[in-house]
């Protein structure tokens, strides 16, 4: 006779917590896949290490400007309008372009007259009743290396002239002179730190302190000024009136 096994079943019981443990299963995963799309804890790893790494400054470095100091003309202390001439302005640290370099030892050779071009300039065309001139020199190297000029005050001069008749110099009353020598690059550009005024009067050494030196006419006159720095002299005068 045949022996029948028995194949026992399984309970609902069973079966139901089951079920009920795979539900679970399938919820914790689906819970840990939100809790990782919503919180990306890798995204403050990536931070932490961008915000370790530095940011190089880009501040850019403070320049100062070097350019021609000026003359100190010894005006009279009584004269009827001499406005007060400026002092000779001290260097400060020079600029890469509109400058020129101020060197103790200046690796470039002197510059050559040819390669220097010199420019007179005042501050306007004509001048009223009242109104001082304001002179200035420009100079630019038009050669094609660098080179070395002594721009100091010794080496400046300016007069003024209308027709044969010279009117002023700046080195007839000219105080404490100095020498500066510095380094035009080629193409570069420079000009007076301030201008030069002229007091409207004629100048001679020995009239230096003389309070009623003679005034300049005015209604129109034509006035020239002429310049010249570090030996070289203006091509050109400038041409000014005086009313």
């Amino acid at each position: 006779m045949a022996t029948e096994r028995v194949r026992r079943r399984t309970s609902p019981a069973v079966y139901r917590r089951r079920r009920l443990m795979l539900l679970l299963g399938i919820l914790l995963v689906a819970v840990l896949v939100a809790w990782l799309f919503i919180a990306q804890p890798w995204r403050g790893t990536a931070a932490e290490g961008t915000a370790a790494a530095p940011t190089p400054s880009t501040s850019p470095r403070a320049q100062g400007a070097t350019e021609l100091p000026v003359p100190t003309d010894e005006t009279p202390a009584d004269s009827p309008s001499p406005p007060p001439t400026p002092s000779p302005t001290p260097p400060t640290t020079p600029s890469a372009s509109s400058t020129p370099s101020a060197s103790s030892t200046p690796s470039a050779g002197p510059c050559v007259a040819s390669e220097i071009e010199v420019v007179a300039l005042t501050d306007k065309e004509s001048y009223q009743a009242g109104e001082n001139p304001q002179l200035s020199i420009q100079l630019t190297n038009r050669g094609t290396r660098d080179c070395t000029l002594n721009v100091g005050t010794t080496t400046q001069s300016f007069t003024v002239s209308s027709g044969a008749d010279t009117w002023w110099r700046s080195t007839d009353c000219q105080t404490e002179p100095s020498d500066m020598v510095v380094l035009l690059t080629a193409g570069q550009t420079v000009a007076s730190a301030a201008p030069l005024t002229w007091d409207r009067t004629r100048s001679t050494v020995e009239s230096c302190q003389d309070p009623n030196r003679q005034r300049a006419p005015g209604a129109g006159s034509s006035y020239h000024v002429s310049v010249a720095i570090g030996g070289i002299p203006s091509i050109e005068t400038k041409q000014f009136l005086l009313f």
